[in-house]
């Protein structure tokens, strides 16, 4: 449960420096987002999370 906690802690620290450092390219990723058809965003995360998923494995392996 540590390891989640400090993961979680990671992401974000990670997201509040990118939009700390460019908040205009933030701004414009989202409304992209929301763009973005619903299929498309669902197929992203999941690829997103079998990718951090297989990361996970290979370094705790």
């Amino acid at each position: 449960m540590t390891d989640f906690v400090v993961a979680l802690g990671l992401v974000f620290a990670m997201e509040g420096l990118l939009f700390a450092a460019f908040p205009e390219h933030a701004k414009r990723a989202m409304e992209s987002v929301l763009q973005t058809p619903e299929g498309s965003l669902r197929a992203i995360g999941i690829g997103s999370a079998l990718f951090g998923l297989v990361l996970i494995w290979i370094a705790r392996g």
